[in-house]
């Protein structure tokens, strides 16, 4: 996705229209444009100057944003630059000078006419003077707020009329008039008529054409300010980026700037600063503070051979290291990237706003006009019917409609990078929260991933620490990761023990060595069962072990048992608290696994899972996913490259414990940290950022679809409410306010907290059911134009499956709910097969 910067928008009619306009270039196969950060993503072939000229052929400015993969901290701060707060600044001067005219002109226009204020003797009763310092004061301000007007008409030439037409609108219909009737009122004056001077003088509205701009202006400046703070999470990521290093060359610590550092150079680290790039420990011990990535304010404790990640710091030791990644490919760049992404994508429930904010600005003007005829025709004056058109013109507010969803996606997304969870596009962020099944890999996901030793049982005659010290001895040579465990274990408590020789390991029965002039042996139950008897005592503990998911291992020496040994790769400790939330939701909850059935059902028990689906191969993972989609949307939860086909058929996937780079690339969120309590605290921060995105559209249809109507005059007949268009301006200022600070009330949302957690309905026998097609089509060859065919196909909302086949020229679809033949046929033509019929 290439990322472009857009200026001139206002509003989202500018947004709609630019979006439509890049849309239609060549090439181009999709296009995002976001309202709150002026960004735009653009995906497909199409030129950079071919998007930038469709974008100033619509009447708008564009720029590609640039990067440098040398240079992280370079475009770490030309992001950050992006993304500062330059409107608040500018908006809070026009007012200022706004505001110094316009107490000037309300003292003149209101003050003295209504409570009698004083003005020179001169002024007393000279009605074309008043009407002439008027009639500059709100010059003036037009021309301070200029930019009303030029980007208003500018939108209304290319017939893209935006939020600033509307504005620009109002306050031109409210000066001309009161410009007609300053010189109408000057021609009474010359005739002597002052009957007609003092009517003309109330009809004046300069100072509504100078409020309603000052008033916008306000809104304005309060809506950028709440725009801003909600980038705060991302600027705050930003600024984490280290300036400079401290590397080692020629034996010498250099400090450098953070772009000059490249793969390969040793660094060092001392106690309180920041660790410049990603690396791996070479010398030294410290504790890192990882919460800046991960959210855990917990220390990690950093030895040789250790991983390390930039923007995290360093709080006890001294540590040499070698940099592993730089510039782009850092982690925290990566995690900059992938929020930064989402805030420029859209999400589903966003289309709603943006056919209506297609369409606003136009009814918007349409309404404004016939208010103003309907008024005259029913025999009001002029300066009634006008003030009612432009009260219509200056409450609507595209804005409110427009600002609904990305600012709530944004605040959302940064919540979720403050906590570890990163959302790849505002899609996922909305989608998280709408799953009925979640689907768990067990090994590194419900379960640690590395095997641990949970049980010592030595026979009779002998201790734990002998059996332990025989084990060890034994597996010391051995690669297995069961051996591992062993060696772990007794390297814990320090034990050292002579070496083995006449090392043997027999794959899928066990070991035997020689140790201390003695034969020994290690391994399963039936491979030692050969060599000597199991007491039926030990028989029954080892399938005791067995049934909790545990892999007892038999030792002896000389023909004699030793002992068992049992090693299992142990549930995390929040495994079970995870699993729990999610069903507290009420959202099913599977785990999959490559292991036996036992084994399986023994872990499952203990996470307490809903069902177990055992023994599944990464193939047999991903056909798993497709039949649960039958219950409704299904998020699966991985952390290999065996999950990644899981991950990608799933409708939501998501990488623990930022897993393997396969399983990133597949995942639509990423969680930092390995805790299955992350999975319900994302699904929890995504029904509440939807929710949040419900309330604001609420807010901004109701508030359109109430003020319109009340400004066009609907209700002064019913019940005499007639409103001023400076309320109208006032009311049009604060409605885009109202939807930002609403947002911001996501920062303050708990993502930990399942007290408030609501079951969503369980799916009905209607929503369960399952349809088939069955397509026939022309020109698939082999299995190439299968696959082609299938991926079309199986990337439309609504099918499950898709089973193309070149030998009978058919493909047989699997819908979970109706899907237009239109939309299959174009899908598939789309591919150049061409449809011949659906069935």
């Amino acid at each position: 996705m290439e990322q472009y910067s857009v200026t001139g928008m206002s509003c989202a009619a500018c947004s709609a229209r630019v979006e439509k306009a890049v849309s239609k270039v060549d090439g181009v196969t999709a296009c995002s444009v976001s309202l709150l950060t002026n960004s735009m993503g653009v995906e497909g072939t199409a030129t950079a100057q071919a998007v930038i000229a469709a974008v100033e052929a619509a009447g708008y400015g564009a720029s590609l944003k640039g990067t440098d993969t040398n240079a992280a901290s370079h475009s770490a701060a030309m992001d950050e630059e992006a993304l500062k707060d330059h409107d608040t600044p500018v908006l809070k001067r026009r007012l200022i000078a706004s505001l110094g005219f316009l107490v000037v002109l309300m003292y003149f226009s209101m003050g003295h006419m209504m409570w009698g204020w004083p003005i020179p003797a001169r002024l007393e009763g000279n009605h074309v003077a008043m009407g002439l310092i008027q009639l500059i004061l709100t010059g003036i301000i037009m021309v301070i707020n200029q930019k009303f007007f030029i980007s208003g008409f500018k939108g209304l030439i290319h017939r893209a009329p935006n939020m600033d037409t509307l504005v620009a609108l109002g306050s031109m219909a409210s000066f001309v008039w009161s410009v007609y009737a300053l010189f109408a009122m000057t021609d009474a004056q010359v005739r002597g008529d002052m009957d007609a001077v003092m009517t003309y003088m109330h009809e004046f509205y300069f100072e509504s054409a100078s409020m309603i701009l000052t008033l916008i202006t306000v809104g304005k400046m309060l809506e950028a300010h709440s725009k801003g703070k909600t980038t705060d999470a991302l600027k705050g990521l930003m600024k984490l980026a280290p300036k400079t290093a401290v590397v080692i060359q020629d034996g010498n610590e250099i400090e450098v700037s953070i772009d000059q550092v490249k793969k390969g150079d040793v660094f060092v680290v001392r106690p309180g600063e920041n660790i410049p790039v990603d690396g791996v420990v070479l010398e030294g011990s410290s504790a890192v503070n990882e919460a800046a990535l991960t959210g855990e304010s917990v220390p990690v404790d950093k030895t040789v051979g250790d991983p390390v990640s930039a923007a995290t710091l360093n709080q006890s030791g001294f540590l040499t290291c070698e940099a592993a990644r730089v510039g782009e490919d850092t982690t925290l760049s990566q995690i900059i990237r992938m929020v930064s992404d989402a805030a420029a994508t859209k999400a589903p429930i966003a289309k709603i706003a943006d056919k209506v904010s297609g369409v606003f600005v136009p009814a918007v003007i349409t309404i404004a006009v016939i208010t103003f005829i309907v008024w005259m025709l029913v025999g009001q004056t002029v300066a009634f019917a006008l003030a009612r058109g432009i009260s219509v013109l200056v409450i609507s507010c595209p804005c409110a409609l427009g600002l609904a969803t990305p600012v709530a996606i944004m605040v959302g997304n940064g919540k979720g990078a403050k906590n570890g969870i990163l959302f790849k596009t505002a899609v996922s962020l909305e989608e998280a929260g709408k799953v009925r099944v979640v689907a768990l890999d067990k090994t590194g996901t419900i379960t640690s991933g590395e095997p641990k030793v949970t049980d010592l049982l030595p026979a009779e005659g002998w201790t734990e620490n002998e059996l332990l010290t025989l084990a060890y001895a034994l597996e010391c040579k051995s690669e297995h990761p069961l051996a591992k465990a062993i060696v772990q274990k007794a390297d814990a408590l320090q034990m050292h023990s002579e070496e083995v020789t006449a090392f043997q390991a027999l794959p899928g029965n066990g070991l035997s060595a020689i140790w201390n002039g003695a034969a020994v042996h290690g391994g399963s139950g039936k491979y030692i069962s050969g060599l000597t008897e199991i007491p039926p005592i030990l028989n029954k503990q080892a399938e005791r072990l067995a049934e909790q998911g545990k892999t007892p291992l038999f030792f002896t020496k000389d023909g004699v048992l030793a002992g068992i040994i049992a090693v299992a790769d142990v549930i995390k400790e929040d495994s079970p608290q995870a699993v729990k939330e999610l069903q507290h939701m009420g959202i099913e909850v599977v785990m999959l696994t490559g292991d036996n059935e036992r084994t399986a059902r023994a872990i499952g028990k203990q996470a307490g899972v809903d069902d177990v689906v055992a023994g599944v191969l990464p193939d047999g993972k991903e056909a798993v996913i497709r039949s649960l989609k039958q219950k409704g949307k299904v998020a699966m939860v991985g952390d290999g490259i065996n999950d990644a086909p899981a991950l990608t058929r799933a409708d939501i996937g998501i990488a623990i414990g930022a897993g393997t780079d396969v399983a990133i690339d597949a995942a639509d969120v990423v969680l930092m940290k390995s805790r299955l309590c992350d999975v319900p605290a994302a699904i929890r921060l995504s029904r509440a950022t939807l929710r949040n995105i419900h309330q604001n559209l609420f807010w901004a249809f109701a508030y359109n679809v109430c003020g319109i109507p009340l400004a066009a005059g609907v209700f002064i007949s019913l019940f005499g409410w007639k409103l001023n268009p400076m309320f109208g301006a006032a009311a049009m200022s604060l409605s885009s306010f109202c939807v930002v600070t609403n947002a911001l009330r996501l920062n303050l949302f708990d993502i930990r907290n399942a007290a408030k957690d609501k079951k969503i309905k369980p799916m009905n026998k209607k929503e369960q059911k399952t349809m088939t097609k069955t397509m026939k089509i022309e020109g698939m060859m082999c299995q190439h134009c299968e696959a082609r065919v299938k991926k079309a196909l199986e990337a439309i909302d609504g099918v499950t499956e898709a089973v193309p086949s070149h030998e009978t020229n058919t493909a047989i679809v699997t819908l979970s709910k109706d899907v237009a033949d239109d939309v299959l046929k174009s899908a598939v033509e789309a591919q150049d097969y061409p449809v011949l019929g659906i069935e």
